[in-house]
């Protein structure tokens, strides 16, 4: 059986006498060590046989199975007050577009490298902000894992955390599209370059309705 790493795309073969027929197992790849989990009960493709990709409960149970290590954790100190953001953006351009202008509004940011990355820092840290580029990690946007992660958070959770999706198919601030993904905002990846002024904007409002939100929840008795 052919099997190709997601994190980084090695192909190797797997005896087939040695496949569990009509399981689910995992294994390391002998190239990155990253935990790979391969579906033989499916139709070939992607998470199967032949295209093994981890999918977002695989990639959960990985990051929750394993064990602290202290290199998970984003920050070993942060200011009071200090705000956080993940930016998970795998094209160099983007990212350092993205990353300057974040700096720029005073953000102290990560940047994983892959979704398990992300997944690992989001272990350990709620970050104020997540910028997520819809194919970070996929080539089928409409399978981000880290996006599939975000939308199972508990609503309290959730609530606390900004998230930008950055998109060549959405016009930036599309309120559909954004309802639609389960996200507080879309940005085109045209306009980036103006990506400082659109995300304090978005910030601000989204801060605006959910103080209005609290305070209607404590009227009710319902916080």
């Amino acid at each position: 059986m052919d099997v190709v790493c997601d994190n980084c795309d090695a192909k190797f073969k797997i005896p087939d006498e040695k496949v569990p027929k009509g399981h689910s197992f995992s294994l390391g790849c002998p190239k990155c060590k990253h935990k790979i989990t391969v579906n033989t009960g499916g139709p070939p493709g992607k998470g199967s046989a032949g295209g093994a990709k981890q999918d977002g409960d695989a990639l959960t149970e990985a990051v929750s199975a394993g064990a602290y290590d202290a290199d998970d954790k984003p920050f070993d100190f942060l200011e009071e007050g200090a705000e956080t953001a993940l930016l998970c953006e795998s094209e160099p351009d983007l990212r350092a577009q993205i990353r300057s202008a974040m700096q720029n509004l005073g953000y102290q940011i990560r940047e994983p490298k892959t979704p398990i990355d992300a997944l690992k820092q989001m272990r350990f840290h709620v970050f104020d902000v997540i910028v997520l580029d819809e194919k970070f990690g996929t080539e089928d946007p409409d399978e981000n894992n880290v996006l599939r992660f975000l939308e199972r958070l508990a609503m309290d959770t959730r609530r606390d955390i900004f998230l930008v999706l950055v998109s060549d198919r959405f016009r930036t601030n599309d309120h559909m599209a954004a309802f639609h993904k389960s996200v507080n905002m879309i940005v085109n990846r045209k306009n980036v370059g103006d990506f400082a002024t659109i995300l304090k904007r978005g910030v601000a409002e989204n801060v605006a309705f959910y103080r209005v939100f609290r305070e209607a929840m404590l009227k009710t008795g319902r916080a």
